[in-house]
């Protein structure tokens, strides 16, 4: 039997599991996949936003690989931390083990006043409206109440994500599971104006067009466009390609003409001032600004607080970057959310790499002292970094299960552990196994009844643990 430990129970993990299931070199494999959380399905599960149902059923696909009876859920279980088990002792137990912890830090702006308090990374306040129990459960609220303006500073998904919720009429998000806290927060917000802002033109953001267009058809929201700041793009005047270059992706073809319609005043995304509407009441119309060639340079303080952003605007430097031009602007914002990428965190015990924010590998074997460490793998974005859409994990993991499956051989000449829950029970874990996940699921589901909603997500790890402990229900 070929025992093997996947670390990681988000789709770059469960699609490793996927893939040693699938293959007919090794018939007899056993699979346990750990997660520090007690819940399984990671970003899926806590990055993901609550109004993307169809994304968020992606679970249905990762529950079935979960419940195949040669896998075994193990929550609860920290690998590298101070309260967790090390990669050293991991090795222990099993004959491989793969690594699939992701990309948690979020990318720092460097500008004086990011530290100020109303500022914070979007990648906090995901996980704040996805009931992250790492965050808490009300750490957003003064900033939901006091503020009137927003700036997002990125131009991807996760930027589009972030403005799109806060735009969002809280009576849609009841629906979803979003934690009692947060649908608080959001219901009584009087953020009116989301700025998303990028140093780049539009043809060199990172959104996809669906996401983009999903802006435009929020109910009591109004997208604003400036169309002089589109047309310091060149790609904008010419939207199939400048003369000698590549064309244009199709995505980047796609949301130009989304933003051009926009920016000459088409339908719900018509440029102009909103409606009058005091801010709680029913009318009151949000403003969506999408703002291009504008680079953060510091956050403005007034009482201790952040109270804007100013910028510096760029312009096309005929290479594919921006200079600036020594021009700024102040923008009035309470609340300022950076969403300017992802970076790898180093798990103590493994290698890594500063510089990629990625664990050193050749084709997923991890590299110590540049030669492959016997037994020990990585995927997902801890391997080739912060790329790619869900989907890519697939490919990724594959090319990671060959090379596990190529040193299979001599892996399974190594000892492991009959009974790896035991041993780490012994030494003081308490592993959340699928009934306990089950438990929790349980829980959520009457929780959202008590409230006459839907399943809603336990925020807390006080909750989330004393849920998976009553697996009898």
């Amino acid at each position: 039997m070929l025992s093997v430990a996947v670390v990681g129970s988000g789709p770059s993990g469960v699609y490793t599991a996927q893939a040693l299931l699938q293959q007919s070199l090794v018939p007899d494999v056993r699979v346990h996949v750990l997660d520090r959380l007690p819940t399984p399905y990671g970003l899926v599960r806590y990055g993901v936003a609550p109004d993307h149902e169809k994304i968020k059923s992606l679970q249905n696909s990762l529950r079935a690989v979960l419940e195949d009876e040669r896998v075994t859920f193990v929550g609860n279980v920290g690998v590298g931390g101070a309260d967790g088990v090390s990669p050293a002792r991991l090795a222990e137990l099993y004959h491989a083990v793969v690594y699939c912890v992701g990309a948690s830090a979020d990318r720092a702006l460097a500008v004086p006043g990011e530290g100020l308090p109303g500022s914070y990374s979007a990648t906090r306040f995901v996980s704040w409206y996805s009931a992250h129990p790492d965050i808490g459960t009300d750490p957003f609220a003064r900033d939901a109440l006091a503020a009137r303006s927003a700036v997002v500073i990125g131009v991807g998904n996760v930027a589009v994500d972030v403005a799109r919720i806060l735009a969002r009429g809280a009576g849609e998000l009841r629906r979803t599971d979003v934690p009692r806290a947060a649908l608080r927060a959001l219901e009584e917000s009087r953020v009116r104006e989301v700025h998303i802002v990028g140093r780049r033109g539009p043809s060199q953001a990172r959104f996809t067009t669906k996401e983009l267009r999903e802006l435009g058809a929020l109910p009591g929201a109004r997208v604003v466009v400036d169309p002089t700041e589109l047309a310091l793009d060149p790609a904008y005047a010419a939207p199939d390609g400048l003369p000698g270059a590549l064309p244009l992706p199709a995505v980047v073809r796609r949301n130009l003409e989304v933003l051009r319609g926009w920016s000459v005043g088409g339908g719900a995304g018509a440029a102009g001032d909103m409606p009058g509407g005091a801010p709680g009441s029913a009318d009151a119309v949000r403003r969506i600004r999408l703002r291009f060639f504008l680079r953060p340079v510091e956050l403005l303080e007034r009482s201790g607080r952040v109270a804007g952003v100013r910028f510096a605007r760029t312009a096309p430097d005929g290479a594919g970057g921006v200079r600036d031009t020594g021009r700024y602007e102040d923008v009035e914002a309470q609340l300022v959310l950076r969403a300017v990428g992802y970076r790898g965190v180093e798990l103590p015990g493994l290698p890594f790499d500063p510089v990629r924010g990625t664990v050193p590998h050749t084709a997923g074997r991890v590299l110590r002292g540049g030669v492959p460490s016997p037994g020990e793998y990585v995927a997902g974005w801890i391997k080739r970094g912060p790329t790619g859409v869900i989907g890519s994990n697939r490919s990724c993991a594959k090319e990671t299960v060959a090379s596990l499956l190529a040193d299979a051989a001599a892996l399974t000449r190594r000892t492991a552990a009959d009974d790896p829950l035991a041993e780490l029970r012994e030494w003081g874990l308490r592993p959340v196994e699928w009934a306990g996940w089950l438990s929790i699921e349980r829980a959520e589901a009457e929780l959202g009844r008590s409230l006459g909603r839907g399943p809603v997500k336990i925020p807390d790890w006080a909750g989330l643990l004393a849920a998976a402990r009553d697996e009898n229900g």
